[in-house]
């Protein structure tokens, strides 16, 4: 199903905030929105695939970028019920830099927006309801848009296998050509430069053991995409 006016995915989506052009500075800088992407991968022919989608063709400024699925968080994110809890260590990385509520409600926004934009459910339907499963989640890291953009987020970017989903890919019109792209042919794509900087944790994180994960730094994008520990 495609809606003939798709919402331009910078309304939104985190990474299409990066592509937002800089405006003056401002005495007052924008308050970055809560937002949350997903990051969800499967094994391909020697490299994962990640499923990504592209910014509309139409759009006038960067088409068809590849972002990953994610938005912002809606206050009906917050205490709704789920299939499942996230993880403790989850959860935990998600707490470092926000309250309770809003870091559960960080996870049930990623899924949601999966569902929306892409059509695969991480978790069940009660009737209309999505009870998100939560527990399939793995945190990455975080970027904060720059001062200097008019539209900012506090992105969270979250990572789910592809065998924690089900159904099959049918986008909204919010982003075309949803596929699974092969790391490296991603990388090499038309990208935000968060995007790209978001792959390349990603790939370092898939290397890496369960125990080498576990002893991951936080990190977080700042300003122009500079790379910060996030103690």
């Amino acid at each position: 199903m495609t809606d003939s006016k798709p919402k331009d995915p910078t309304a939104d989506n985190p990474g299409g905030a990066d592509l937002v052009p800089a405006k003056p500075a401002k005495k007052h800088a924008v308050k970055p929105r809560h937002a949350a992407s997903l990051i969800v991968w499967r094994d391909g022919a020697g490299e994962p695939e990640i499923l990504m989608g592209m910014r509309h063709a139409k759009h006038k400024f960067m088409p068809s970028v590849l972002v990953f699925p994610g938005g912002r968080v809606d206050r009906a994110d917050h205490g709704v019920k789920v299939a499942a809890e996230l993880k403790p260590e989850t959860l935990a990385l998600l707490r470092h830099r926000a309250p309770p509520s809003l870091a559960r409600a960080l996870g049930v926004a990623a899924v949601r927006e999966l569902l929306e934009e892409t059509g695969l459910l991480l978790g069940e339907m009660k009737g209309t309801r999505l009870l998100a499963d939560l527990s399939a989640l793995d945190y990455l890291c975080r970027a904060v848009t720059p001062t200097t953009r008019s539209m900012r987020f506090n992105a969270r970017f979250l990572i789910a296998p592809a065998s924690a989903v089900r159904g099959e890919i049918a986008g909204s019109g919010e982003l075309e050509g949803l596929d699974w792209y092969p790391l490296s042919k991603a990388l090499d794509a038309k990208l935000a430069n968060i995007t790209e900087r978001i792959l390349v944790e990603f790939q370092a994180w898939h290397a890496a053991t369960p125990a080498e994960r576990a002893a991951l730094p936080k990190i977080v994008y700042r300003g122009n995409d500079n790379r910060m520990s996030d103690e």
